[in-house]
């Protein structure tokens, strides 16, 4: 139980007060049909969702969960390290492994779990981690639990990390983490600049592509393949839920390394292995990335008309590079109020405020999918035109 100071702080937080008063969080579609959603039984676009490739609801991904289902039942009902490893584990991470160019991969019930795990499985307090400012949650946590140092640079700035690099002590293991695209911004993160830093001042690195992957690059792996640079980020962690179409986590390197989180990373040791169907799909997709790429230049295609009229609008996108497109509104209330305006006609977006974003930063998340029509499209731009202005 809280004591009552607390509890009286926890009731008086604004942020707090704003979402039980706008409620934008938590909530519960009763169906689902592509891109189109049903909330409180009202049709609307979805305008954030994660399913870059549209690929949630493919016959081939539905008909793999089926099947391992029926073979596998419903859980491994264990983790990997004990009982819980089966053989679509494996199928699945050598699969992953060669898509990504890695010699190994490891999966986790959650991409949260994974992206913990790259930092905590590695480092100790005796090392210092060099992390862009922007980096995800998942990551910080595992940044937290390692107990290493922290220096913070700019986003996306390599001249800032190298300013902090320069200044310590060259035989200090060093690691530096970031995002290959960064989910709130849509942007591509310097990766060529920041792995010359890396080489020329020993640093590991370590990379969270959950948006990079399936979504950038020449076939979809991802920012490594975006920048001809496959095979030189030491790790490379991410989610199955984004373009994979399920839910989990990956860790992506060196066998040696994941080795070695096999057995110092808590995330991986003590969390139970993903389902049978889970697995089943993320392997489809996978397969469906490389066989079908018709998805990704409809998901190119489909962003660049978004873009195009977001620019027309008028709307400030942050500078996006990809299908993550930040509405940027700089105001908590009036982003809450743009928000439950979108509602009210029928479009479904996602708020985001400090301190998942940076302050002054509050804005609307959109990203678009393979699975938007152009009408869906046209249509959300015009509610968008409408919405804004009303509240600018």
């Amino acid at each position: 139980m809280f004591n009552s100071l607390v509890r009286k702080r926890a009731i008086k937080d604004d942020s707090t007060a704003l979402r039980l008063k706008y409620s934008p969080y938590y909530h519960h579609f009763e169906r689902q049909d592509g891109c189109r959603v049903w909330l409180e039984g009202r049709e609307m676009i979805q305008l954030s969702s994660n399913d870059y490739l549209g690929l949630n609801q493919h016959p081939k991904v539905i008909e793999a969960g089926q099947k391992a289902l029926k073979k596998w039942g419903a859980s491994s009902t264990g983790s990997r390290i004990s009982n819980g490893g089966r053989a679509y584990h494996q199928r699945l991470e050598d699969k992953l492994a060669d898509f990504l160019g890695t010699q190994d991969c490891h999966i986790h019930a959650a991409g949260y779990l994974s992206c913990m795990s790259s930092v905590q499985g590695l480092a100790n307090r005796n090392d210092i981690v060099f992390a862009d400012r922007n980096i995800h949650s998942s990551l910080w946590s595992g940044i937290g639990m390692s107990r290493a140092r922290v220096e913070k640079f700019s986003h996306n700035n390599p001249s800032s990390l190298l300013r902090a690099v320069e200044l310590e002590s060259p035989k200090k293991a060093k690691i530096l983490v970031f995002e290959g695209v960064y989910s709130m911004e849509g942007h591509i993160a310097p990766l060529p600049e920041f792995l010359e830093i890396a080489k020329n001042h020993d640093l590991f690195t370590v990379m969270d592509d959950a948006h990079g992957v399936g979504v950038i690059g020449e076939t979809g792996r991802g920012t490594t393949e975006y920048f001809d640079c496959v095979g030189k980020v030491d790790l490379i962690c991410g989610s199955l839920s984004k373009a994979l179409a399920t839910t989990g986590g990956y860790v992506a390197g060196d066998k040696e390394l994941l080795e070695y989180m096999r057995t110092h990373s808590k995330q991986t040791i003590f969390s139970a292995a993903i389902s049978p169907a889970q697995a089943a799909w993320a392997e489809a997709a996978r397969e469906l990335i490389k066989a079908e790429p018709e998805h990704l230049t409809r998901l190119i295609n489909n962003t660049k008309h978004y873009k195009n009229g977001l620019e027309k609008l008028g709307i400030n996108t942050w500078g996006s590079q990809t299908a993550a497109v930040p509405l940027i509104v700089g105001d908590r209330l009036k982003a809450y109020r743009i928000w439950k305006e979108l509602i009210t006609q029928g479009v479904f977006t996602t708020i985001s405020l400090p301190p998942s974003v940076p302050p002054n930063k509050e804005l609307l998340r959109t990203a678009i999918s393979a699975a938007h029509t152009i009408e869906d499209i046209d249509l959300g731009l015009d509610r968008l035109a409408t919405a804004f202005n009303k509240f600018r």
